[in-house]
């Protein structure tokens, strides 16, 4: 029986000892992986593409620097696929950019450590989804412009890259983005990870502002300047500060204008001050 039990335990160390060592070689190679990628020289194609947008071009000479070491760090360490499409260089800086964007001055080394793959449509794609409605199941079918779920982020290519090179007030890649960086906390309901000091306030003023949304949307008339924010942003708290965050980096001096506690909190989340930039 001795035998027996000293044998389960050297059974035991020895399988311990193997997965230690996995973990240990998989780390391994991912620092030499990223070592390589910090290596990397941002091509000068690459930055004639960023050129073209108008957020890298309110960025200072070091934000600039930065951010293109995040967009290096980011298309090396992510699968971008194409749904029926040839993926191109463009595609992936383009929304590499925004991604990196959105964590510019929160946590760049972050880089969405959680997500896997990017899957790229040309055009909206029709998908199946199954509602509850009071313990009654039905498949409806819904036209998307971008999902974020799980580990894998789908984006329209056709209309982000008009929303990149001719801006209004929507882009699908900073919307899809904001969802990542709100469920990083382990909760998708627009409250991104902050620190607890800035949590009261935060909550306070998008409530506030997501409640007179949905009066504003139920009642269907009388918009004002919520016509700006749209009626998709009332469907709950996590659309809500995807959409905002769309108008923060797409019309930023609209939404200090309309809203300046909104743009207050975003401007103090997202570390930078776009309205200043873009005056």
């Amino acid at each position: 029986m001795a035998s027996y039990y000293l044998n389960l335990l050297l059974f035991v160390s020895l399988l311990g000892l193997t997965i230690l060592g996995y973990w240990l070689i998989k780390w391994y190679r991912q620092k030499q992986e990223l070592q390589r990628i910090a290596a990397m020289p941002f091509e000068e194609e690459d930055r004639s593409i960023l050129s073209r947008i108008k957020q890298y071009r309110y960025l200072n000479s070091e934000e600039k620097e930065k951010i293109e070491r995040s967009i290096l760090r980011f298309m090396n360490t992510k699968n971008f696929i194409g749904a029926k499409l040839e993926v191109t260089e463009e595609m992936k800086v383009v929304i590499s950019f925004y991604a990196c964007l959105l964590l510019l001055h929160i946590d760049t080394e972050n880089c969405y450590d959680n997500l896997k793959n990017i899957i790229i449509y040309n055009h909206p794609v029709m998908i199946n989804r199954v509602q509850n409605n009071g313990g009654i199941f039905s498949k409806e079918q819904f036209l998307i412009d971008g999902q974020s779920a799980n580990d894998t982020v789908v984006i329209i290519w056709h209309n982000a890259k008009r929303e990149a090179y001719h801006p209004r007030k929507e882009n699908v890649i900073v919307h899809e983005f904001a969802h990542e960086i709100d469920f990083m906390d382990g909760e998708i309901d627009g409250v991104p990870p902050m620190e607890r000091s800035k949590y009261h306030e935060w909550t306070n003023v998008l409530y506030k502002e997501f409640e007179k949304l949905n009066k504003v949307a139920m009642k269907n008339r009388d918009w004002g300047d919520y016509k700006f924010i749209g009626e998709y942003a009332a469907t709950n708290e996590a659309e809500f500060f995807a959409v905002i965050s769309e108008r923060f980096f797409e019309s930023p001096g609209s939404l200090k204008k309309k809203f300046p506690d909104l743009y207050n909190e975003l401007k103090d989340f997202y570390g930078i001050d776009l309205a200043a930039k873009e005056a």
